[in-house]
């Protein structure tokens, strides 16, 4: 029997914890896949991709490689085509094929709050995430997202992905004085900051005061220091672990099934496995100050 080889590349790689993910899936579903991880660069992108043979599936490709990732694919689905970001490459005849599962994973752990739908919503960062979050927020019904941003120009692809999406995308610049003006209230806030980036506290305290519910994609170290900021005014804060267990189930989907949307057999078993890879229960996901 053939093997069948997966793996999450990377720069860094080491933090990651899709391979605890992917196995507790692939044993629940009888599937006796390898899946692994590897430090992959910018650099040596091109190189190591040419260097996989037919008993690789797929791969989970992590920051600095989603940009490269959506170039090599000769497809992708509409939440890649949207983003610009690539996360997902599931191999075949006609060649890769790329997804971007980081929207839909996103917008599951929102679900598991109880945020089904979203009216008004702020992003926290104008990163590589954030174009995943506005797309996530649009797809929950929102009409107005702000993003608050220390540097504001970087937004500007931000506002334009609001005009396709037909979606009103203002920009605040989180300045050192921010705290002074107040911001308007939002249904929910995600943090898209890198982990262990911590803002001034007048800034993250009007965030926090006029932010709803915090879901911040960060989970290490936590709570972050966003998250603190929301749990001292005793407002729900949930760690991006939830988005990272969702996005990767959607990731074994695809590498199983070939569809993101085709729910697999015994599903509800492999996703509970997952959670407990990374001991994720019910009442540590949301916690509230």
């Amino acid at each position: 029997m053939t093997a069948i080889n997966l793996a999450v590349w990377g720069d860094p790689i080491d933090h990651s914890r899709s391979p605890d993910l992917h196995a507790a899936a692939y044993a629940v579903l009888g599937l006796d896949w390898n899946y692994g991880r590897r430090q992959v660069g910018t650099a040596n992108f091109a190189g190591a991709f040419e260097g996989l043979d037919a008993s690789w599936r797929g791969l989970s490709l992590t920051m600095p490689l989603k940009e490269l990732a959506f170039a090599a694919a000769v497809s992708r689905d509409r939440h890649a085509a949207l983003t610009g970001a690539v996360n997902t490459l599931r191999f075949g005849a006609d060649g890769p094929r790329g997804f971007n599962t980081d929207v839909g994973g996103l917008g599951r752990a929102l679900r598991r709050q109880g945020i089904d739908g979203v009216g008004t919503a702020r992003i926290v960062g104008a990163g590589a995430t954030a174009a995943s979050a506005l797309v996530t927020l649009v797809d929950l019904g929102a009409t107005q997202i702000e993003i608050a941003a220390r540097a504001p120009q970087k937004a500007a692809a931000l506002v334009a992905l609001g005009d396709e999406l037909e979606v009103k995308v203002s920009v605040r610049e989180l300045a050192a004085d921010a705290g002074s003006a107040m911001p308007e209230q939002v249904d929910v806030t995600i943090g898209t900051l890198p982990g262990g980036t911590v803002l001034a506290e007048p800034i993250s305290a009007a965030l926090a005061a006029r932010g709803g519910a915090l879901l911040d994609v960060g989970y290490s170290p936590w709570p972050s220091a966003l998250a603190t900021q929301w749990q001292a005014q005793g407002r729900a804060a949930a760690s991006g672990i939830s988005m990272l267990v969702e996005q990767a189930l959607l990731q074994v989907r695809i590498f199983v099934a070939g569809d993101p949307a085709a729910e697999l057999e015994n599903e509800d078993a492999a996703l509970k496995a997952m959670r407990a890879a990374v001991s994720l229960d019910e009442d540590a996901e949301l916690t509230q100050g």
